[in-house]
């Protein structure tokens, strides 16, 4: 199982496989024809409500990683999750964010829970 977390403004690579975007809002000053985004599962994105608390600088990435897997959890989530794995099963998976922190935010989280 491939997958691997890419910002979304780096340009496409052919190993790229399924990319999928994993923020709840598009990216600024990207066009879908540049971003070349085959998914936009926004049930995988973390709360607004958890988004804000963690760049609000209140909590720990320890304690993002608990609360956003608590939300991965709930049963639409867990479904989506689930259909990820599978694909990523089947060919290379390229989760695309636009966060500048790839190793401490929740792409790399998703990346863990898909590899598991």
């Amino acid at each position: 199982m491939s997958v691997r977390v890419r910002r979304v403004y780096e340009p496409p690579e052919p190993d790229d496989g399924t990319r999928v975007l994993v923020d709840r809002l598009w990216p600024r000053g990207l066009s879908k024809d540049a971003a070349r985004v085959d998914e936009w599962p926004k049930g995988l994105t973390p709360s607004t409500e958890l988004r804000q608390w963690y760049h609000g600088g209140e909590g720990s990435y320890e304690e993002f990683t608990r609360r956003y897997e608590a939300e991965l959890a709930a049963p639409e989530a867990a479904e989506v999750l689930d259909r990820l794995r599978e694909s990523a099963g089947q060919g290379p998976v390229t989760l695309v964010t636009a966060s500048k922190s790839l190793g401490q935010g929740h792409a790399s989280v998703l990346a863990r829970l898909l590899e598991a």
